[in-house]
């Protein structure tokens, strides 16, 4: 959700003058788009953009069957896009795309745990969590304005450092309460998307386990923009039992789980070459280092 809070607060900066007074005339799949335009252009510039890669042959024919289920739920077509970055992440952008990180393919280790991925990124779009976050933003700092500009009337602007640093942190604390809250409702409809695409949807339990194990020195709970990994199992291991229609079909087991490359229904391995998807070596990827889908 960092990701996601930087895209916002950054997009604010540039769509401020054009959200406000023209509101009337702009709705909010327009503003979502230009926020989407505006990243992509962003990762162009940065050379992020992986254009022409092998991972394709892997992540397309998953990206295909997620689309199917998720772009009738969203205003534009999901593309999903490979980027080059240094940690194992994936994050969506308003108006349909969803990048992947080369270090992400070579960190996961079956179809599943890919396929859990791509689901809960395509839910932040569904749920429009960007754009809402962006509002509840600017909300709570005009709010802040405010209660400032009061505050110092008050005190003869005798205490305003202080204020300004207690408003901040409460603002901080609400904002990350805010983006666990969001990351629960992907990972909610993160499992229902891969279910009705008929991906099983404990490959996100498997890789948040293996996350599990890397995360020993990770901050608190309440300090995390993020639910733990535990309690990020927990939940969904409590949706699945919920749920038995939708998700007893499913097997918990990673004997279940599906080669990357291999068609989900095939009974031997594919003989196509695919890029091979080694194992994370220890220390590859710090504790807390930031795996941020």
């Amino acid at each position: 959700m960092n990701r996601l809070l930087a895209i916002a607060l950054s997009a604010g900066v540039a769509l401020a003058g054009s959200i406000a007074p023209a509101a009337a005339q702009s709705n909010d799949n327009q503003v979502e788009t230009q926020i989407g335009q505006q990243e992509y252009q962003t990762l162009q510039q940065k050379g992020e953009i992986i254009s022409s890669s092998p991972y394709y042959a892997v992540l397309n024919p998953i990206a295909q069957q997620i689309k199917r289920v998720a772009d009738p739920q969203y205003f534009h077509p999901f593309t999903f896009i490979l980027v080059h970055e240094n940690q194992p992440n994936a994050f969506a952008v308003p108006g349909g795309n969803v990048y992947v990180t080369d270090s992400l393919m070579k960190f996961v280790q079956n179809r599943e745990e890919l396929a859990g991925v791509l689901c809960h990124e395509t839910s932040h779009n569904i749920h429009h969590d960007v754009l809402h976050l962006y509002q509840k933003q600017q909300r709570a700092s005009t709010a802040y304005s405010i209660g400032d500009i009061l505050a110092n009337i008050a005190t003869g602007g005798r205490y305003s450092r202080t204020i300004d640093t207690v408003a901040g942190g409460l603002f901080q604390v609400q904002t990350l309460r805010y983006s666990r809250d969001v990351e629960t409702a992907a990972d909610y409809k993160g499992a229902q998307t891969c279910a009705a695409a008929g991906s099983n949807p404990w490959g996100m339990v498997w890789l948040f386990k293996r996350f599990e194990t890397l995360n020993s020195s990770a901050m608190p709970n309440f300090l995390s923009d993020h639910p733990t990994d535990e309690a990020r199992i927990a939940a969904l291991q409590q949706e699945f039992r919920n749920d038995p229609g939708t998700f007893g079909r499913f097997s918990s087991s990673m004997t279940a789980a599906t080669a990357l490359g291999q068609s989900p229904h095939a009974t031997t391995a594919s003989t196509t070459a695919y890029p091979k998807v080694a194992k994370k070596p220890k220390g590859m990827f710090p504790p807390g280092s930031g795996y941020k889908f």
